[in-house]
């Protein structure tokens, strides 16, 4: 019983938002236009579970390119209504139409000058006509069996919601970098805003020897350095070279007196290298077609100033 319950009310809720399709109509473009002209902030309003709707689309409009808050109309009624200013656009959420709290606002959002638009399941409500726009999110019923608790009608909401910050965030022109940007903390901001040289090991962690040097010093200047390779230079400094973990055990296979040959002669010529500059998931790319552990950072003349492992990658969260 309870499955077939919970069917029913993922398919109303379905059907409830394949419905809002039909409503994405040059009136939608309207409320898009509009909002795109506000010089302020848009500020999304609603009381009860409607409410916590309105959060979540302020939380997803701020984080798109809109700047947004969430205004409680209960707490507006009592000083926060001093948050509003004339150049913000105020979306008010209310199936009815008819929310006590929110109608007690509209004579004082008058008065400011917003622009104010209705989200409200019946367009003939005090609420819509008294806005500048409405948009209907209007569900046939519940899904709740008694058709009290708000569930088609908040997903519905939430669902228009969604559609009008992907719309603005479409007309604006907003990238992923800008939304790295606002995300600085999660694992596409790292992504697209962490550089190489933010995690590239540099100083005694990055093993820097001449082409001339015995294998059996550059071993140790490895293990000193607790890194897989040693980037190779030539009297200028410039990179000729790197001698890797790899190219030790190739080496040690063919059964080379490897120890006492000096390191250009044993070591991968012309290595795969990178800017400190190039973003460090372009490094990560790099490492995995390659099917390499480490990768030199070079300056503009060619010489290691660091070295990147696929570890100091993990460590930073990318993967």
């Amino acid at each position: 019983m309870s499955k077939a319950i919970a069917r029913k009310v993922l398919k109303d809720e379905r059907d409830a938002i394949s419905r809002l399709i039909t409503r994405i109509d040059n009136n939608f473009n309207t409320v898009v236009n509009a909002i795109c002209k506000v010089g302020g902030r848009v500020i999304v309003t609603g009381m009860g579970k409607p409410g916590f709707i309105a959060q979540k689309i302020s939380a997803t409009l701020s984080s798109t390119g809109t700047p947004s808050l969430y205004l409680h109309p209960a707490e507006a009624l009592h000083g926060d209504l001093g948050r509003v200013a004339k150049d913000d656009c105020v979306i008010a959420l209310s199936n009815s139409g008819e929310t006590e709290e929110i109608l007690k606002l509209l004579p004082a959002l008058k008065k400011i000058g917003v622009t104010l638009i209705a989200m409200v399941g019946n367009v003939k409500s005090t609420l819509a006509k008294n806005s500048d726009y409405a948009l209907d999110v209007s569900v046939e019923r519940e899904a709740c069996p008694l058709g009290l608790a708000p569930t088609t009608s908040t997903t519905a909401m939430l669902a228009f919601g969604d559609a009008l910050a992907v719309a603005l965030l479409d007309r604006k022109g907003f990238k992923e970098k800008d939304f790295a940007f606002f995300h600085p903390g999660g694992i596409l901001g790292k992504r697209l805003l962490l550089k190489v040289g933010d995690i590239m090991r540099t100083g005694r962690a990055n093993p820097v020897v001449t082409r001339d040097m015995p294998v059996k010093r550059v071993l140790l200047a490895i293990t000193n350095a607790r890194a897989g390779s040693a980037s190779v230079v030539d009297s200028k400094g410039r990179l000729v070279g790197i001698f890797t973990d790899g190219d030790l055990r190739r080496h040690l296979e063919a059964g080379d007196d490897l120890v006492n040959k000096k390191v250009k002669d044993v070591m991968t010529v012309r290595p795969t290298v990178i800017n400190k500059n190039r973003l460090a998931a372009e490094a990560l790319h790099i490492l995995q077609s390659k099917k390499i552990d480490e990768i030199p950072v070079v300056d503009d003349k060619n010489r290691p100033i660091g070295l990147l492992d696929v570890q100091d990658i993990l460590k930073a969260g990318l993967v």
